[in-house]
């Protein structure tokens, strides 16, 4: 039987819980991702899909309910367990890329290798082969601030691969780039998935999400599904 690279099951998240300030910031919710989907989880500012993705990104274990990422029980980890979890299961990809303005790009792919303790002859050929693998195989040596919008999202991407983590978690990536650029940006994590990347897009764009397989929608912390038609 297929392990599923998210399981979350009655999984609520509440803040300043007894206060009149209280917010039911997630409620009841059940997702299940196999490996090679591609999902998007679509909802606007304040429906709750910026929490469920940290939870999601194993950045927030302040919950009840349950979350097996990859098989594993979040909430049984202690705060050394969970950041390893993150390193080796969770690729993040961003809206602002989060690059080293200082590092060039193959630096900046490398990173997350030497905190997984990638011996450092190891590194280099990994990070090469994952900008290969996004189409930057000829900007390695550029720096970011050298690079389009579009070319600096797919380091980022790169940077999410290059430890072959089960998942990669998108959150708006297209959302700082111009429509043609995005579009091209979508296309590759389509031809990730077909590769067998399992990927999990937050966005609030319905254009956006229905580049993904699947459609979960957010609205004051409840979620639903749908399903997508493929752009």
């Amino acid at each position: 039987m297929t392990t599923p690279v998210i399981d979350i099951r009655g999984l609520s998240k509440i803040y300043a819980q007894g206060t009149e300030a209280q917010v039911d910031a997630l409620k009841q919710i059940n997702l299940r991702i196999l490996p090679g989907e591609f999902v998007a989880i679509m909802g606007a500012s304040g429906s709750g899909k910026s929490t469920l993705m940290n939870v999601l990104g194993c950045l927030d274990a302040d919950y009840t309910g349950s979350y097996r990422c990859d098989g594993i029980d979040v909430r049984s980890l202690d705060k050394e367990a969970l950041a390893k979890l993150r390193l080796g299961k969770i690729g993040f990809v961003f809206q602002s890329f989060n690059l080293l303005s200082r590092m060039d790009a193959l630096h900046n792919v490398m990173m997350p290798l030497s905190y997984a303790g990638i011996p450092l002859a190891e590194r280099q050929p990994l990070a090469e082969a994952a900008l290969q693998a996004v189409g930057l195989g000829g900007r390695m040596h550029h720096k970011p601030g050298e690079l389009s919008g579009g070319q600096q999202q797919r380091i980022a991407i790169a940077r999410a691969l290059v430890n072959r983590p089960p998942m990669i978690l998108a959150d708006e990536p297209t959302g700082a780039l111009d429509s043609k650029t995005g579009a091209e940006i979508l296309a590759l994590f389509e031809s990730l998935k077909q590769k067998g990347h399992t990927i999990i897009l937050i966005t609030h764009d319905e254009h956006v999400a229905a580049h993904a397989d699947r459609i979960c929608h957010m609205l004051d912390g409840v979620l639903t599904e749908e399903s997508a038609d493929v752009a």
